[in-house]
């Protein structure tokens, strides 16, 4: 059964292009929410193997989705991804302390997705 992963990113482009970069791997599959609503939303509909999250997005942000996730008995076990512009010092720690597993900054390098994305869901 292929690994489920939720991609949340505001930019139709970024959010096609790292599924597109998930989905290089074998066993990999994507379901994309273009608002933090609309993860929230998916979050029920599927068992996700990982969620990767922007941080900045005009509804429900990356930060806010993490707090939830990891506040939430039925998904706090969910690893988390951020993949974001954002390179404050501040932003890393807080994405980090709320239970994000790794901190990517835009643009990535795919390899460097793929490699983590692999490692966090031990596949």
């Amino acid at each position: 059964m292929p690994k489920k992963i939720l991609v949340v990113e505001d930019s139709a482009t970024m959010r096609s292009l790292i599924a597109s970069t998930v989905e290089e791997l074998t066993g990999y599959e994507t379901v994309e929410a273009g608002s933090g609503f609309e993860a929230l939303k998916a979050l029920p509909a599927h068992r996700f193997d990982l969620i990767i999250t922007d941080i900045n997005m005009p509804d429900i942000n990356g930060l806010e989705i993490i707090h939830f996730v990891k506040n939430n008995a039925s998904y706090k076990n969910i690893p988390m991804i951020i993949v974001t512009t954002e390179q404050g010092e501040e932003d890393r720690k807080k994405g980090l302390a709320l239970g994000a597993s790794e901190y990517v900054t835009k643009p990535f390098d795919p390899e460097r997705l793929k490699a983590i994305v692999k490692r966090v869901t031990k596949g």
